[in-house]
């Protein structure tokens, strides 16, 4: 099947199987490997991206459905010039990173929430991050990073 949607901004029409997920045709079909299948099932949250601008598991959406739509991947978030987007930049300042493999789908889930939310408090976010898994176990960090994030986003 015919699939044609917008990634990161470019155009992209990719023929794929009907059961093909977004997470493999991301993956294997347009190179963009920032996008990591942990559980596939939907319960680790590593697989994240915003798809017309709302977080879905890349794991659990077929690649059809995302016909016409507009996905946001972690490859995305930085500048054309590789400057890295403030998330990213708070994400290794504050050794949000650990092992990195939950990072891309911590960072556009906290891009999501950033969006909604200018000025989350720390329980805010560890509400909206208790979605994505990090089996490093460093919560911490992560929570250090997005409310970092959010005074750069929106200084106050």
């Amino acid at each position: 099947m015919k699939a044609e949607f917008s990634v990161n901004g470019t155009r992209c029409d990719i023929d794929v199987e009907p059961r093909r997920t977004l997470a493999d045709a991301l993956r294997e079909d347009l190179g963009l490997t920032g996008t990591h299948l942990g559980c596939e099932h939907g319960v680790c949250g590593a697989c994240t991206v915003l798809v017309d601008g709302e977080p879905v598991r890349a794991c659990l959406m077929l690649a059809v459905q995302a016909d016409g739509c507009s996905v946001s991947t972690v490859e995305g978030l930085a500048a054309e010039d590789g400057t890295l987007h403030p998330l990213q930049e708070a994400f290794c300042a504050k050794h949000g990173l650990q092992c990195g493999f939950c990072t891309p789908g911590m960072l556009m889930t906290a891009l999501d929430l950033l969006d909604r939310e200018p000025a989350p408090g720390r329980e805010r976010i560890r509400e909206e991050m208790s979605g994505n898994i990090c089996r490093c176990t460093g919560y911490v960090g992560v929570v250090d990073a997005v409310e970092a994030a959010a005074q750069e986003l929106n200084p106050r």
